[in-house]
């Protein structure tokens, strides 16, 4: 399989980790560390270790897994933990997981002493396909999510699917809404091939495909001044769906439940304020719905999305802000909606999956 050559670094596939060791004896590092959750210290660490040969010359940073870690008291504690391993400015990071690592160990190391190079080796598919490309780094703020962060490009990103065989088929379904968000807003034929797809044995072409539509639009538009935000397709209500389980649910949405939720609403709202036709909005709906478990979005939590959606990243001038389909296979950007049509699109989704 083909590698993807991004901005200033590549995006390897299917390697074994093999040029890993050519980069790490290439620019002599003075330390490594390898920042995992235990989950995947666990399980892939030494699937990682394997792949180099039991490779042992690293120090372990190990956290906490899940969302609600991803905060900057945990930073400050992996911060103090360089500290105290002597770590320089000539030091790697690898981050050895799913998002949650890519994102906040992406972070740690773009600002621990003013930048150390870092490797994103993404273990779930969610990670693989989104999280650990494009540069974002990021962690959250009183629950409102990725409010700060960096624009900081990997030394590299490594994508093995091997790691996969790790995942329950909650997580490969989580990872599979972000594949179906790149057919949606980008290409139409994709789409449909994922809607023949098994996403618990989802090849490493489709993966490929996803990385390869991310990376395109990314290298267009690094900063998100523009092209980039139609990767929000889906997220400016799904993340707010997403927050307000984490915060009230006992068993909180994963990420690509609450996207897959979110696009439900927001093909409602391309329907309603752009041009995706009546069909088009079914079709979405009815395959999404086809395949995430059904969630009732209660109407007394209405009032709390929109108030987690007014402090979305994208928007501006106080104007909540999305990227509608004008047709499956194409996203625009800056879309202003009225309130009113966004708690009709959460009572459309309601309707549809509780009718």
């Amino acid at each position: 399989m083909n590698n993807i050559e991004s901005s200033g670094h590549t995006i390897y596939f299917e390697t074994r980790l093999a040029p890993l060791a050519k980069i790490m004896e290439s620019e002599v590092y003075s330390k490594v560390f390898v920042f995992a959750d235990r989950n995947t210290a666990e399980s892939c660490l030494p699937v990682f270790q394997e792949m180099l040969g039991d490779f042992t010359g690293f120090d372990l940073i190990e956290t906490d897994p899940g969302e609600e870690n991803k905060n900057i008291d945990f930073c400050i504690g992996i911060w103090k933990t360089l500290l105290d391993f002597e770590a320089d400015r000539k030091c790697l990071m690898i981050n050895l997981g799913g998002g949650v690592i890519t994102d906040m160990g992406g972070f740690v190391a773009s600002t621990y002493k003013r930048g150390i190079d870092f490797i994103n080796i993404p273990t779930t598919l969610l990670s693989q396909v989104d999280a650990s490309v494009g540069g974002k780094t990021g962690i959250d703020i009183d629950n409102v999510k990725n409010m700060v962060g960096t624009f900081t490009l990997p030394k590299a990103v490594f994508i093995e699917t091997d790691f996969l065989t790790t995942l329950s088929k909650r997580e490969l379904l989580s990872g599979f809404a972000e594949m179906i968000k790149h057919g949606l807003i980008v290409d139409k034929v994709y789409y449909a091939q994922l809607k023949d797809c098994d996403y618990e044995h989802i090849t490493a072409e489709a993966i490929h495909r996803s990385v390869e539509i991310k990376n395109e639009v990314v290298t267009e538009d690094p900063h998100e001044r523009g092209l980039r935000k139609i990767l929000n397709f889906g997220h400016t209500i799904g993340h707010a769906v997403e927050t307000y389980a984490l915060i009230n649910d006992k068993s909180p949405l994963t990420h690509g439940e609450a996207i897959a939720i979110g696009m439900v609403c927001e093909a409602y709202l391309s329907h309603k304020n752009n041009t995706l036709s009546k069909e088009g909005l079914d079709d979405i709906s009815s395959y999404i719905l086809s395949l995430y478990p059904k969630y009732h979005i209660k109407e007394k939590s209405f009032e709390q999305l929109l108030a987690f959606m007014q402090s979305d990243k994208k928007n501006e001038g106080g104007q909540i802000m999305f990227s509608l389909l004008s047709s499956i296979g194409v996203c625009d950007f800056n879309c202003r909606v009225a309130t009113g049509d966004i708690l009709a699109s959460l009572n459309y989704y309601n309707n549809i999956f509780f009718k």
